[in-house]
């Protein structure tokens, strides 16, 4: 009994003292923010076929769409070219933000209605892809995703170490972000554009009162107790939604394992073979008849797809194996990048992917980039704690607060509290 508990008491404080795999976030918010970029510059000759006016799927088509299913679309807010122009353009801009990492927590939610304006403007576009980026762009508003790798990792470096040198820097960015957003927010409120389904207009509100609680709680508390809470608080909300992500991407590959199992094309091993002589799925007719030019080959792939599928989900247990069926899928998915001319889709998969590479890599890969732009690896700096009194040892665990890094200690009154990534 004993043994239970203990390992319950562990469990519950390694999900709560820290945010788990802050490489694996990181590296899915640059994935998919990197994505969606990608695809909005692609199609920006486009753009008015895909999602504007000019598109088959025409505003009042999809205003009686979102009538019937309360998508939420701020694209419809307006028929206006320069409000379409104006929510595209900024799309960009939200998906560039988030990819350096710039204000983390509030580029979540922006790159989130970003993708939402678009994608529930013109239901029909896309390929497979856009259905996962929609649901991670979700997801990714509840992680603490700019920890590592990130310009709000770089900031929260540099106010440590100026805190450290006993100086306390002040964020006149972020409370004017803050305020022209709640503005926006409380004109769109009150305009009825968040009558539709409440739960984005819910979590919009949620994360834009959650934002002031915490400058408030850091700029006023007179002790480092509620910071801590909120911290706790953001942990678990965080480990919670890392945890989805990875069922999300278990469930996409078992569901689409099993289905194969059941398509008959599957089974006879032709199911590869076919789309690599559709004319749509082959920029490169040469490749394609090569790869195809061998029956092997092709039934191998096609066994082997379905077998990693539904086998991946229950390799997790086991490190190695999960290893190498991840890089057998990555390696995959860039092959239907380049053969079956899919990128996106592709790109899509590989970023869900990569909440399961090992953190040992990632920070490898880390270092490899850091030594590739010519300059060390940075590090964090250490804050100098408080002089304990005379009847305590220096080291006593009174001094060092559960699960905080020192250079994310609460600042004293008065001072900034740090970034919230």
């Amino acid at each position: 009994m004993n043994r239970c508990s203990l390992a319950l008491s562990r469990a519950i404080a390694r999900v709560t003292d820290s945010a788990l795999g802050p490489y694996q976030t990181a590296v899915i918010r640059i994935g998919f923010s990197l994505t969606w970029l990608l695809f909005l510059l692609r199609e920006f000759p486009h753009r008015q076929e895909l999602y504007g006016p000019d598109g088959p799927w025409s505003w009042e088509l999809a205003d009686q769409l979102v009538a019937t299913n309360d998508a939420f679309t701020p694209l419809l807010w307006s028929d206006s070219q320069v409000w379409f122009e104006a929510v595209y353009a900024l799309a960009v801009l939200w998906s560039l933000l988030l990819l350096l990492g710039w204000r983390t927590r509030t580029m979540s939610v922006l790159f989130m209605v970003g993708v939402l304006a678009l994608q529930n403007r013109s239901v029909f576009m896309g390929d497979g892809g856009d259905n996962v980026l929609h649901l991670m762009s979700i997801y990714l508003v509840f992680t603490r995703c700019g920890r590592v790798w990130s310009l709000d990792a770089r900031r929260a470096r540099r106010a440590a170490g100026a805190r450290a040198r006993g100086e306390w820097p002040r964020d006149r960015t972020g409370p004017v972000l803050w305020g022209v957003l709640g503005l926006l927010l409380l004109l769109a409120t009150l305009a009825g554009r968040m009558d539709g389904d409440w739960f984005i207009p819910a979590l919009l509100w949620t994360v834009w009162l959650a934002q002031a609680l915490w400058w408030l709680v850091g700029r006023r508390a007179e002790t480092g107790q509620p910071r801590i809470l909120l911290d706790v608080v953001a942990n678990v909300v965080h480990n919670g939604a890392l945890l989805v992500i990875m069922a999300e991407a278990c469930l996409i590959y078992a569901t689409a394992g099993w289905y194969k199992v059941q398509g008959s094309r599957w089974q006879d091993g032709t199911a590869v073979y076919y789309p690599l002589h559709l004319e749509y799925f082959s920029p490169w007719p040469a490749l394609a008849d090569l790869l195809s030019a061998s029956g092997t080959m092709v039934m191998l792939v096609t066994y082997g797809t379905v077998a990693v599928q539904v086998a991946f989900p229950f390799t997790l247990f086991n490190r190695r194996v999960k290893n190498v069926l991840l890089a057998f899928m990555i390696t995959e998915h860039a092959v239907i990048a380049v053969v079956l001319g899919l990128p996106f889709f592709s790109l899509a998969m590989i970023a869900a992917d990569a909440v399961f590479l090992p953190t040992a890599f990632l920070r490898r890969l880390g270092n490899l980039a850091a030594r590739a732009r010519g300059r060390p690896r940075p590090r964090g700096t250490s804050v100098p704690r408080p002089r304990p009194p005379a009847d305590r040892p220096a080291d006593h665990p009174a001094d060092h607060p559960v699960g905080k890094d020192p250079a994310e200690a609460a600042p004293a009154p008065g001072g900034v509290p740090g970034p919230r990534t």
